[in-house]
């Protein structure tokens, strides 16, 4: 997208069709809203501007970093505007355009609090040279660090990790590299001890977030550096397991009734079903079978396979739903194909399967994307955030006065199953956890009206 960055007339190479659209297209898969657009638009043609005949690729990181400074001092820039602004340019330039100095830049750091937009981030405490580290690189990553990377995602793929997954472990470790600037071979694991205090103390990571870090690293030097971890040396914390928030019966009545359209139908089956969000997402037309009453999750957490009842009460809803949706794919396929994302095993065996209709998403986005490997024109399914937000905004028109996510569906249908009578087995099942532990925090919240109530002292009669 950044072959030239002006036109002959003086135009922002973003000005062109095709550069434009590629754009459009990178945002589109990192699930930026549609309603955004525009603005990022803006904001990634003002950055081109600030650097007349040159490729975004290779803009330094020195160069990146002043821009990023210069934002930080402009007049009237709020800081909601100033992390749309580092966002739009961080795509172009990482995803769009490939700068490999600007995957190295602490992004994060960057959108974060007024300190930070205004100086660079700090560098890593000098270390004292070994006998194995005689090559220590000033902050930044090994020209090995591309293979390595490399490395560990054809690992991660031959493992059949999820793709959420890889992405998070590729930017662990990519900054990692950066933080330790040290040769993959010359890394210990008193780095990840350093860089993980770094998380902790320096960046105010959760133990949740901080977990992640870990796991990521544990993969690059157990899989692909072949030299594991001790992880009981470095593991954070466990956090504090925190009870579900459940809905009564009544909320979640309310709740559904405040949403509209196919929130609606996909919060319901979230909460018929008891599905998470992105199985809900993933929803082929396949997986669902009117006539047996039952939903197939295909590609849920671990990549497990379950079934869970399809609730009568969306059969209406859901099949005039895939009506609809039948006549927006027929419609897609009158001109240039629209296909559709495959599990890796079927896309090579089957390519053309992404064109028939058993396999598209039950729950589409309204715009096509572009598959930056194959090139094709593609219909993915909806961003998570659109429910995300319809859920909440739900939830606070219906006066409910609970922290309300998608997930807390989930837990609903988990806790009401059990208070019917249905034994925590039976639930293990439907909600597909491996350990049946998992499931028994439901029974902590569960109302038991066979049981009977607990009578406060402070009510006892004198």
């Amino acid at each position: 997208m950044a072959a030239n960055p002006t036109r002959r007339d003086g135009q922002p190479a973003l000005s062109k069709p095709s550069n434009a659209q590629r754009y459009l297209d990178v945002l589109s898969n990192a699930g930026v809203p549609e309603k955004y657009h525009e603005w990022y638009v803006k904001h990634v043609r003002a950055f081109v501007q600030a650097f007349p005949r040159r490729r975004l690729a290779e803009l330094s990181r020195s160069e990146i970093e002043d821009y990023l400074k210069s934002l930080g001092k402009m007049p009237g820039s709020g800081h909601a505007r100033l992390r749309q602004q580092m966002e739009a340019i961080r795509l172009a330039l990482v995803d769009g355009a490939g700068n490999r100095e600007a995957a190295e830049i602490d992004w994060d750091h960057w959108k974060g609090s007024t300190q930070a937009r205004s100086a660079p981030p700090p560098e890593p405490a000098p270390r004292p040279p070994s006998d194995s580290d005689n090559t220590v690189l000033a902050g930044s990553q090994t020209d090995r660090s591309p293979a390595i990377l490399a490395s560990m995602e054809r690992l991660m793929r031959d493992q059949q990790y999820a793709e959420r997954t890889e992405q998070a472990y590729r930017d662990w470790v990519r900054r990692f590299l950066a933080f330790a600037g040290r040769k993959p071979e010359a890394l210990s694991s008193t780095d990840v001890s350093a860089f993980l205090a770094h998380l902790a103390v320096e960046r105010k990571a959760s133990v949740s977030t901080r977990r992640q870090a870990l796991n990521a690293l544990a993969f690059l030097f157990g899989k692909v550096l072949k030299r594991p971890l001790d992880v009981d040396d470095v593991r954070p914390a466990r956090r504090q397991r925190q009870l579900p928030v459940v809905l009564s019966r009544n909320e979640v009545k309310i709740l559904l009734e405040e949403l509209k359209g196919v929130h609606s139908l996909m919060a319901g089956l979230m909460y018929g079903a008891g599905l998470r969000l992105m199985e809900t997402l993933r929803l082929r037309v396949r997986d669902v079978d009117f006539d047996q009453r039952m939903i197939t999750v295909r590609d849920g957490q671990g990549r497990k396979q379950r079934i869970t009842p399809l609730p009568k009460a969306y059969h209406e809803p859901l099949q005039a739903h895939l009506l609809a949706r039948r006549q927006q794919f027929d419609k897609d396929q009158t001109g240039e194909p629209v296909h559709v994302s495959l599990p890796q095993a079927l896309a090579g065996d089957d390519p053309d399967a992404s064109l028939q209709w058993q396999w598209q998403y039950v729950f589409a986005s309204a715009r096509y994307s572009t598959d930056p490997q194959t090139g094709q024109r593609r219909r993915h399914h909806l961003h998570e955030s659109s429910l995300q937000k319809a859920i909440q905004k739900a939830a606070a028109s219906a006066g409910i006065p609970k922290w309300v996510n998608s997930h807390a569906l989930r837990h609903s249908f988990a806790t009401h199953l059990l208070e019917a009578g249905y034994d925590v087995r039976t639930v293990q099942e439907l909600l597909g956890h491996a350990d049946v532990s998992t499931t028994m925090v439901y029974t902590r919240v569960m109302n038991r009206p066979s049981l009977p109530p607990v009578v406060s002292p402070a009510d006892f009669d004198g």
